[in-house]
């Protein structure tokens, strides 16, 4: 077993890359456990949480980079019109959920809570699959 404490800062892009596929909230602790695709065994003893992308580890045949498996997440479209984008800014802010901002689009974690709460606010939503990255401070929020 290979112990990481922190991504590589630069990784031989010559190399295959092989996943290690990881849920979100795994890749925000700071001590777990994953498998490569390949069978390779990892301990993670981080000084800093790992994100989507980063390579840990690279041997003579390959690089190791982490690979986000994607979650059941709600797409919210941003209307063009401010005051329509404030609410549904306000409506998401509002339950404490993390999202994700995005060029046009919010991502947030899929909740029947909010799923209501968007419905009653006639507030257009998308069920989706997709690899979510809070922002940074949205980590800290206490989901309900």
């Amino acid at each position: 077993m290979h112990i990481i404490s922190n991504a590589l800062p630069a990784a031989n892009f010559t190399l295959p890359a092989v996943a290690i596929r990881a849920e979100r909230r795994s890749l925000a602790k700071r001590l777990w456990r994953g498998e490569a695709v390949d069978g390779t065994e990892f301990g993670f003893q981080l000084n800093a949480p790992l994100k989507n992308g980063d390579t840990v580890f690279v041997s003579e045949a390959a690089r190791y980079v982490i690979e986000q498996l994607p979650e059941a997440v709600l797409e919210i479209a941003l209307s063009a019109v401010p005051e329509t984008a404030a609410v549904t800014g306000w409506a998401v802010g509002n339950m404490h959920w993390p999202i994700n901002a995005q060029d046009g689009r919010i991502l947030t974690p899929d909740d029947p809570g909010l799923r209501q709460a968007l419905t009653r606010m006639g507030i257009a939503y998308t069920p989706t699959m997709a690899v979510f990255a809070p922002h940074r401070f949205a980590e800290f929020s206490h989901s309900h």
